[in-house]
């Protein structure tokens, strides 16, 4: 590991991977990194920072995704029955049910991409061609720095490729930065085309929230247009689409896609409010690049998964081929980049909740536009 005044690589060429047992800490903010060990975590270095009262763990070893979050002592994240965070080697991504994605999912964030973001797609004679939600959040980062910022700050970046010889060369640049004066971390990620020919990408949040923020009456705020519910069961609740239900074991996902509405400046909102508003979750995010947002409801009991997920993307997450007739992929020319950035505000006490959420409520109103039936376009 290479130290200099004020920024630290952690992974490199030149290092052996990210150290064990590693600390830094400074006036007001602290840094240090452990690697899991045991079972289907063993190896998985796990890079924990900290900005007054914020904490968020790092994985970069899973894409530079964030595991859990912590805002004055309380836990933001949910609980999966997959006891990780997992090691990519355990993650069967090609298992040809395409759902392989599921053995490593209990990340708070995760990133979804960089090729493909949605469902599994196969081709006419059952062969998978596109496993669920992509390949990058099993791709371990090849550089990882940190450093501090001129307000204060810290700042996380890693490096993450996922390439295929003769096929596509994309490569996620990705930063995590945690404020000093407000409980609020901004990722900004790029996609890199490595190639000298055109290529085409997809990127999705999945941003995942369990107790204590999500309980039985917790309502969803999203400022958007239109609202359109992806399958029958979740068509029947349309008008209940903002409200978490109480744990329930076998009760099916719910999910819902929506065409999000922006301020002046381009931004997009949508918030978790916990049922006696103590505690609140809000994300913003430029419609210019990510213009689809989903909600996923998984009311299930607690030991299955009791999570909700809130999903900007560049696209809504059916099948590639899907998404990609509807134009919603984005083009690369050569040696081609494209940027996004993502704001969690994660908001503890009844004002603190109150001054977090107000934006999002007064970009919400009016009210969306609610569709039983999915329009031509949305749906696969």
């Amino acid at each position: 590991m290479r130290m200099q005044s004020s920024s630290w690589q952690l992974l490199g060429e030149d290092s052996g991977g990210v150290p064990d047992g590693w600390q830094v800490a400074g006036q007001g903010w602290w840094a240090r990194s452990r690697v899991a060990r045991g079972g289907i975590r063993e190896g998985v270095p796990i890079v924990s920072l900290a900005v007054g009262d914020l904490e968020v763990d790092v994985l970069p070893t899973r894409g530079m995704g964030l595991h859990a979050a912590r805002a004055k002592g309380v836990r933001f994240g949910w609980d999966s029955p997959v006891a990780g965070p997992v090691h990519p080697a355990y993650v069967p991504l090609q298992e040809p049910s395409g759902l392989g994605w599921l053995d490593g999912f209990d990340e708070w964030l995760v990133r979804c991409g960089l090729e493909s973001n949605g469902a599994p797609q196969f081709d006419a004679s059952g062969k998978l061609q596109y496993p669920l939600h992509g390949r990058i959040a099993n791709r371990p980062a090849r550089e990882v720095e940190l450093r501090l910022t001129e307000r204060g700050g810290l700042e996380i970046r890693g490096v993450v490729d996922e390439t295929r010889f003769h096929f596509s060369k994309l490569r996620l640049i990705s930063s995590l930065e945690l404020l000093p004066d407000r409980p609020v971390l901004i990722v900004r990620d790029t996609i890199e085309n490595l190639s000298e020919s055109p290529a085409t990408a997809q990127l999705l949040y999945h941003i995942n929230f369990g107790p204590p923020l999500l309980g039985e009456g917790a309502r969803t705020i999203v400022a958007a247009e239109e609202v359109v519910p992806r399958t029958p069961d979740a068509a029947a609740e349309l008008d209940q689409w903002d409200r978490m239900p109480a744990p329930e074991a076998g009760v099916p996902e719910r999910v819902y896609f929506f065409r999000p509405r922006s301020d002046r400046d381009g931004w997009s909102r949508a918030a978790l409010v916990a049922a006696d508003e103590s505690l609140a979750a809000t994300i913003s995010f430029q419609t210019s690049t990510l213009p689809c947002f989903s909600l996923w409801k998984n009311p299930t009991a607690l030991a299955d998964g009791y999570v909700t997920g809130l999903e900007p993307a560049t696209n809504y997450p059916n099948p590639r081929g899907f998404e990609e007739e509807q134009g919603r992929v984005v083009h690369l020319e050569p040696r081609g980049r494209v940027s996004f950035q993502v704001e969690l505000g994660l908001w503890v006490g009844a004002d603190a909740v109150r001054a977090g959420v107000t934006p999002v409520e007064e970009l919400a109103q009016p009210a969306p536009q609610l569709h039983a039936e999915a329009p031509p376009g949305w749906i696969a």
